[in-house]
């Protein structure tokens, strides 16, 4: 059966952008491309579009995801009195690297471990740090996959199942093959302590 998507379309890169905020705005879902690898995403601060994801994955609600954000200032929205150097370290990060925070605010409900932290990261990859800015509030970024199966690399990897349950999907990057990696994952608390939970 061939895949309805295998055509790559060229549409400008604002017009994409725009198009899934539109879609994010109306609770929607969409497939697009990360600093890592390409992510399922919603506005983070809609519980009903997490719980979708959820679904879309067939993932327990035991398994937090991750949520981006376009820059510290909107990270300052979203984490009560975070750490200092939590905040300079996001900031400064010149590879992606997800901070678990303890005290996230205004995220889904869903999108909190069982101790109530968050992992936020500040991307500045042009796609998805685009999106942010233009909804202006954070995004989940959730690997594009039936939980348990493997991650894929690139879109042409992405399967029929994920494409067809998602309501937007992105045209940018889509014949990308540039090997990306996860992001490194670090907790730092409120006293400053911290772990590397990934690199």
């Amino acid at each position: 059966m061939a895949r309805r998507d295998i055509i790559i379309t060229m549409i400008p890169l604002d017009s994409d952008i725009q198009a899934a905020v539109d879609c994010l705005k109306h609770g929607g879902i969409i497939l697009y491309p990360t600093d890592t690898v390409w992510g399922i995403g919603c506005d983070a601060t809609r519980s009903d579009a997490v719980r979708r994801i959820f679904d879309i994955k067939r993932r327990s609600e035991a398994k937090a995801m991750i949520t981006l954000v376009s820059d510290t200032d909107m990270l300052m929205r979203y984490v009560d009195n975070p750490p200092e150097v939590a905040v300079e370290l996001a900031g400064l990060a010149v590879t992606p690297t997800t901070i678990i925070y303890d005290r996230p605010m205004r995220l889904a409900s869903e999108l909190l471990a069982d101790d109530g932290s968050a992992g936020i990261r500040i991307t500045s990859e042009a796609y998805s740090h685009g999106l942010c800015r233009k909804l202006r509030r954070p995004i989940v970024s959730t690997s594009a996959n039936i939980s348990g199966m493997q991650t894929p690399a690139f879109f042409h990897e992405i399967s029929t199942d994920i494409i067809n349950a998602v309501d937007y999907t992105a045209f940018y990057r889509r014949d990308d093959r540039t090997p990306h990696v996860p992001s490194t994952v670090i907790k730092i608390s409120d006293d400053s302590t911290f772990a590397i939970l990934r690199k």
